[in-house]
């Protein structure tokens, strides 16, 4: 029988829950994983992590995200379908069932922080049903301090409420389905209902910040970052799947964290206190800080596991290509705990570009850093997502991070202009995509040339090198790297046939352009920064 009691002083009637089993308030990871065994929750690998399944939904479901519009959200979000508008009516009802339907339920509290600098961060409760989604906020947020005051502020926390085995009412509360994401930057409350994903929570909280900090001049950003020996930072921006956490846990350097950073005028800083890696395909020759990093206190999610041994199996797809390891920080060999640097010397854009089109690696003047910042491009192919077909399908995304901006995207790029000309940052366009031909013809550029290339440019050395005009990207490609076979760089010379090259270069040209066209209002210069007409 587990024996923590309900935390003294905690009173949970401040939002309404009242008549419930058992509070269990900031207990450590071991107290619960065992909680989580107990309850059937999950089951220890042989490794030590914890290993539980999300059930129906395996990602996250932006099409039922929310944010209760008022005189301060009116405004300031960028309304449409990834801020959908719910009303004050709408989420009282929601919430007040919410509260309802935990009486006589046990429930996790656990006061965390987000944001390692102490002026910019902010506190952040999360009260859930379930033992693992308290760990996994334990684990992916600053644990500790958060439920008091915020530094320099008596702003009270935001309170996250995770319900995973309740419902929304579409026809009463306006929902598209049972599940429901609904945040109230008044209340300052989150409900997230219907599903068991716990990035929803992490996700909500870079939400949470990419609203509050413009307006303190900090700008928030999708992106991971790290730091070498001579304290020089680098910044990692790009989509799932692009290589952000992989790229950003380097041996030679140090982590300062893998998703979610703001820069402000002292540098950049980590959102979280842990991390949150894709881990299909994951060995210990590719990624060996991940591979490390997966031990006890670990929560994995979806990966699939020997029932008799309990040993894991990363390279299926059994239950998804989704899976993923959510660990602390410091279980990263050499991680920079608190996760705070200086200003950023080099920022990468990281596309993987499954037409085979993008060099390995080209540099970005000033208006074409802009440019592809608004424009987000990767390219996703079958296995990825339900629904695609064989063809490669270029994906779009505001900022590298669209689902999780609630001001318009122009107020982000703002933002990244002026700390990158203050800053004098170099900017590179990195493609860890498909080399020689499109996917199913060319092949996935190796790892160890991406980090050669990586390697290169922090080091100063392709700054120097001679460098070749994109024809249709018009960018600045190098046509030597150390440890890369210089034909690698040049994506034409890499196709059999380079009018077929051509065809495609033209074609991805005027995805750009057509994409683009949303955003009418930029200045000329970052308007005329785009690909050549195909």
């Amino acid at each position: 029988m587990l024996i923590e009691k309900e935390m003294a002083g905690l009173d949970l009637g401040q939002y309404g829950i009242r008549n419930v089993n058992a509070v269990y308030a900031n207990l450590g990871a071991a107290q619960l994983v065992e909680h989580a065994l107990e309850r059937h929750e999950g089951h220890l690998a042989a490794n030590g992590a914890l290993v539980v399944r999300t059930g129906q939904f395996t990602g996250r479901s932006p099409k039922d995200k929310f944010i209760v519009r008022d005189e301060g959200t009116g405004p300031t979000v960028q309304w449409g379908p990834v801020n959908q508008p719910m009303g004050d009516t709408q989420f009282d009802l929601l919430f007040r069932r919410l509260t309802n339907f935990w009486r006589g339920q046990d429930l996790y509290v656990q006061d965390c922080r987000v944001g390692a600098d102490p002026e910019y961060g902010i506190g952040v409760r999360v009260v859930s049903q379930l033992a693992w989604h308290s760990l996994f906020a334990r684990q992916l947020f600053i644990h500790g301090g958060a439920a008091g005051s915020e530094a320099g502020n008596e702003a009270p926390p935001f309170t996250i409420f995770f319900a995973p085995e309740f419902q929304a009412d579409p026809e009463e509360e306006g929902t598209n389905s049972e599940t429901c994401i609904a945040l109230d930057f008044k209340r300052r409350v989150v409900a997230i209902v219907g599903t068991s994903y716990a990035g929803e929570m992490k996700k909500s909280a870079f939400t949470i910040l990419n609203y509050l900090l413009p307006e303190q001049g900090v700008f928030p950003m999708h992106c991971s970052a790290n730091v070498g020996a001579a304290g020089d930072v680098a910044l990692f921006f790009g989509l799932s799947g692009t290589g952000k956490t992989t790229l950003s846990a380097d041996p030679e350097r140090r982590l300062i964290g893998d998703d979610e950073h703001g820069w402000s005028e002292r540098g950049v800083f980590n959102f979280e206190g842990g991390c949150y890696a894709k881990c299909i395909r994951l060995s210990h020759e590719n990624e060996p800080q991940i591979w490390n990093a997966i031990r006890f206190g670990t929560v994995l999610e979806n990966v699939a596991m020997d029932s008799r041994t309990r040993a894991l199996d990363f390279d299926s797809e059994e239950i998804t290509e989704n899976t993923r390891a959510a660990y602390p920080l410091e279980y990263i060999d050499g991680a920079v705990v608190p996760s705070v640097g200086g200003h950023p010397q080099n920022v990468f854009f990281l596309t993987a570009d499954a037409f085979g089109v993008l060099p390995p690696i080209a540099r970005l003047s000033p208006e074409q850093a802009m440019y592809h910042f608004l424009s987000g491009y990767t390219a996703k192919v079958a296995g990825t997502e339900r629904g695609l077909g064989k063809e490669p399908q270029a994906t779009f995304s505001a900022c590298f991070g669209a689902p999780f901006l609630p001001r318009p995207a122009a107020v982000y790029a703002s933002l990244l202009g002026e700390k990158l000309r203050r800053h004098r940052a170099s900017c590179w366009l990195v493609n860890t995509g498909w080399v020689g031909g499109p996917y199913g013809v060319g092949s996935r550029i190796q790892l160890s040339y991406t980090r050669a290339m990586l390697h290169a440019a922090l080091s100063g050395n392709l700054a120097e090198a001679a460098m070749a005009k994109h024809p249709i990207f018009r960018l600045e490609v190098p046509t030597v790297c150390p440890d890369v076979p210089a034909r690698m760089l040049d994506a034409r010379s890499m196709w059999r046939d380079p009018e077929a090259y051509d065809r495609a270069a033209h074609d991805l040209s005027r995805r750009f352009r057509t994409n683009f066209e949303k955003f009418g209002g930029v200045m000329q210069e970052i308007a005329e920064a785009a690909p050549g007409i195909g």
